[in-house]
């Protein structure tokens, strides 16, 4: 490591800040990949809990009773999946489990395992339908099948109820299973089977996973884009994510393969389904509890354009309007509207506020066209106040981005969702890739973006500091370019480390632990610290050194963030001439010596912020920055 020998000056026109920054600037993608749904942020640890897999016994085996040593004896009972007379229509199938002996029953794997914490307390639930046994008993046992915590369900009637007890768990177990018995002879009837655990994000009782949901809440986000991106629009319009499947009574939202099932050969992930417990209430409850605005996506009537490209007819465009108009009512009418007395009866009588919706996804071509402006008339005529997002296309450059941009233009659309997987030398390169965009046109969301340190959709993408600092190198010039830039996100945000499809990821976790990558506390990093309004900065990009400055009107601060993206140590003087400066500065840094270095369970914190002060007492401050650095300087103005 050398010092660079002269001094760099970081010019901040302090006396003419520019635009205002949209408070959607920096926040989050959520797409149900890499079982960041069921299995993730939504903390079921039942897997097929309502027996409607493809296999409807998938994640379930039975258990034989305990026998005497070389004793075969007869069949010990019996389990068979049935759809007479069921729970309800929607999830129509159940499990009658039926006990010749005393013992019998059947276990549950979970979302490749189960995971229990000592000492906290898990509600074992199910409906329940008996023809003669008076209990239902439950079991989690470890990975060695010792037992480890015990509840059991009883006062059946002979009618489908719903009953629940708690269990506590004694011991700390990544990979525990769940069993379920019967232990007098006879048959039950049994559905939506779940180990929930009590200790949720707000203590819900449909609620989410606690330290998924601070990872999201430390990042400060502006907006949350759900439910995801190709999982809107299915493989084919009849696996098509449908919001208004994903409201209501957990029982009846429909069980649907998730679309990335299959996707890749590499991953093949055949137990990848939609529970939909969580749906779009938790979504908007979600972003509500964070501070982010809610920025729902919906399918427009085409299927995902990398696999069949199914179209809807046109005139059967009017249900997918349809469904946006109502999707508006549930988050924005008074309880007294149809959807609105939806969302009412489900526990928020308010409205969440909603003020954007995505109109389809990555969608491309003349048939998009045609269909979002169907979208636009009747949407613009009922509810003229909510910006439409529009995608450029899956690629950041070429013919379908240049026609698509060409009628976002003519169209007068609000804003263009762009996407960009590249390498890092891409990220570097296009700092300054919004600087001569039409100020007057449609605005810009950075939708959906990452660095590829192998290539696009490779397995062996890593999560490395090299990918993080260019990424931050790009995002000052999206900071920069706040004007025509209201909203960007990293994607995708969550992968489980057993059942992961795609890399790389913001965070990752097991079944009870989780981690933030570089790249997440780069995320957090620029969320966390942009100001109200843009403030011009030179040099912007200079020999590795990428700058961006912004004014805090909330707390009459100047923020200031410079990527070193050199192996040198920098000798820098930020110069903020004409401004009113003194006390004491904030500085956050995040650094690595080593471009490769990535964070894990182990070292979670292995490239993480540190945070030191700096006594500011002129105009002109001499400052160091570190190598292969990123840097925020939060100085005190009047």
């Amino acid at each position: 490591m050398q010092a660079q020998q002269t001094s760099t000056v970081i010019s901040v026109d302090t006396a003419h800040p520019g635009a205002a920054i949209a408070p959607t600037m920096f926040g989050i993608f959520f797409e149900d990949i890499n079982f960041a749904a069921d299995g993730g942020l939504y903390p079921e640890r039942i897997k097929n809990r309502s027996f409607e897999f493809d296999q409807p016994l998938a994640g379930w085996k039975v258990i034989l009773p305990i026998t005497p040593k070389f004793e075969l004896g007869p069949n010990k009972g019996e389990v068979v999946v049935r759809t007479e007379n069921p729970l309800n229509a929607s999830n129509p199938h159940y499990v009658r489990m039926r006990a010749f002996e005393p013992g019998f029953g059947m276990s549950n794997s979970g979302f490749r395992g189960i995971g229990v914490e000592s000492g906290a307390e898990y509600r074992f639930s199910a409906y329940v339908r008996s023809g003669g046994p008076k209990s239902v008993r439950a079991t989690i046992t470890d990975s060695k099948g010792q037992e480890i915590g015990s509840g059991a369900l009883s006062g059946f009637d002979g009618q489908w109820k719903h009953y629940e007890s708690v269990i506590r768990a004694n011991a700390t177990e990544t990979h525990a299973q769940f069993n379920l018995y019967l232990d007098e002879p006879g048959s039950v009837d049994v559905d939506m089977v779940s180990l929930f655990p009590a200790d949720t994000w707000g203590r819900r009782p449909n609620g989410l996973r606690k330290d998924l949901v601070q990872l999201l809440a430390d990042m400060h986000p502006g907006f949350i884009r759900f439910p995801g991106g190709c999982i809107v629009e299915g493989r084919r319009l009849a696996t098509r994510y449908q919001w208004k499947k994903t409201v209501g009574d957990l029982e009846t939202r429909q069980t649907i393969v998730n679309r990335w099932n299959d996707e890749f050969d590499h991953r093949p992930a055949p137990d990848y389904f939609q529970s939909y417990g969580l749906g779009f209430y938790e979504y908007f409850q979600l972003a509500e509890d964070v501070g982010a605005a809610p920025l729902p996506i919906l399918n427009c009537g085409m299927a995902c354009q990398f696999n069949t490209g199914e179209l809807a007819q046109i005139d059967d465009t009017k249900e997918y309007i349809q469904d946006a108009l109502d999707l508006i009512e549930f988050a924005n009418s008074p309880a007294t509207s149809p959807w609105g007395k939806v969302r009412a009866q489900m526990g928020h009588p308010a409205p969440f506020h909603l003020t954007m919706i995505g109109v389809g996804n990555e969608q491309w071509g003349k048939p998009y066209v045609e269909r979002y402006k169907l979208f636009a008339a009747a949407i613009k005529a009922r509810y003229p106040e909510i910006k439409l997002v529009v995608p450029a296309g899956p690629a950041a450059r070429g013919e379908q981005f240049e026609y698509l941009w060409s009628n976002w233009r003519e169209l007068k659309a609000d804003i263009v969702d762009e996407h960009y997987y590249m390498n890092p030398q891409w990220f570097l390169a296009n700092a300054g890739r919004y600087d001569h965009y039409d100020r007057s046109g449609p605005k810009v969301f950075a939708g959906e973006y990452a660095a590829q340190t192998a290539g696009v959709a490779r397995s062996d993408n890593h999560n490395n500091w090299e990918a993080a600092i260019t990424e931050a190198a790009f995002m000052t010039g999206l900071e920069r370019n706040a004007d025509v830039v209201r909203m960007a996100s990293y994607a995708p945000l969550f992968a489980h480390v057993d059942a992961w499809q795609w890399t790389p990821d913001a965070i990752w976790f097991d079944n009870l632990r989780s981690y933030g990558t570089p790249n997440y506390y780069v995320q957090a990093l620029f969320a966390s610290n942009v100001g109200t309004r843009i403030v011009p900065v030179t040099p912007q990009v200079l020999d590795g050194l990428y700058t961006s400055a912004s004014l805090d009107e909330r707390t009459h601060e100047m923020i200031v963030t410079a990527v070193n993206v050199s192996a040198n140590l920098r000798s820098v003087e930020i110069n903020l001439s004409g401004a009113n400066l003194a006390g004491t500065a904030k500085v956050i840094t995040l650094a690595s010596s080593d471009l490769k270095a990535e964070n894990s369970f182990d070292q979670p914190k292995n490239v993480a912020p540190r945070y030191s002060t700096l006594e500011v007492k002129s105009a002109k401050i001499p400052v160091q920055l570190e190598p292969y650095s990123v840097t925020v300087y939060r100085l005190p103005v009047r």
